[in-house]
């Protein structure tokens, strides 16, 4: 039983993971229109940045056109942890991992810096393998899972 009045941990796994745990890193720039009004990039944005960060990987790590695939990878589940903000204009590093590769799944672990060590985000990013056509889970691509072995294992 936890006690509902204390305080929340400011320490976990993912809170310590730091740009050197990153086997790749992949720099992507803040835009303008990434803004809200309370003047930061908006959160929305943050899954923006993973998706691009590990869909331009998979293209370039395996050399293929990913959405030319008969088997291609959707997005079934994603989350965030918010530790500072990002602002415009800002170069970000998005750090690449990966936490689990499973017959039909790979689910990532993901992390955004800016001039610093210490991850601004952390996120989790689950594809799922499925049949173009059909939409029907399949093993994750050869290719795809041969690149997905240069990616370091990182914590839940």
């Amino acid at each position: 039983m936890t006690d509902a009045s204390a305080p929340a941990t400011p320490s976990s796994p993912v809170r310590e993971l730091r740009r050197g745990d990153f086997a790749v890193l992949r720099e992507l720039p803040t835009r303008w229109a990434d803004v809200d009004i309370y003047g930061h990039v908006n959160n929305v944005v943050h899954y923006s940045l993973f998706d691009t960060a590990v869909n331009g990987w998979l293209i370039e790590a395996t050399g293929t056109d990913i959405r030319r695939l008969d088997e291609i990878g959707l997005v079934v589940e994603t989350s965030c942890q918010y530790f500072a903000e990002l602002t415009f204009p800002s170069v970000v590093t998005a750090g690449v991992g990966l936490i689990k590769l499973g017959r039909s799944s790979v689910v990532y672990r993901l992390a955004l810096f800016t001039g610093g060590v210490e991850p601004v985000a952390v996120g989790r990013f689950v594809h799922v393998y499925v049949d173009a056509q059909s939409r029907r889970p399949v093993p994750v691509p050869e290719g795809i899972r041969s690149a997905l072995g240069s990616l370091r294992l990182l914590p839940e």
